[in-house]
């Protein structure tokens, strides 16, 4: 289901790191995220409000400065 807030995401096992890019152009990576929290966001009907409950302000955090710079890590 398409998300308002977040425009795509990608999860990294091996690295346990979530890269998130937002509707707005941000990109994000989300570290030490265990892998049935990035299945949950998969899962969800919205995404954008179940990564303000169980992603936001809950896991360490970086900003990358475009979506190539983290897709694929």
């Amino acid at each position: 289901m398409p998300s308002t807030a977040i425009a795509r995401f990608a999860y990294h096992p091996a690295l346990g790191t979530l890269d998130v890019q937002f509707v707005g152009g941000s990109v994000y990576r989300y570290f030490d995220l265990p892998e049935d929290i990035a299945q949950a966001l998969a899962r969800a009907d919205s995404k954008g409000g179940y990564f303000n409950r169980a992603i936001r302000d809950r896991h360490r955090f970086e900003r990358l400065r475009s979506w190539e710079s983290g897709a694929g890590a």
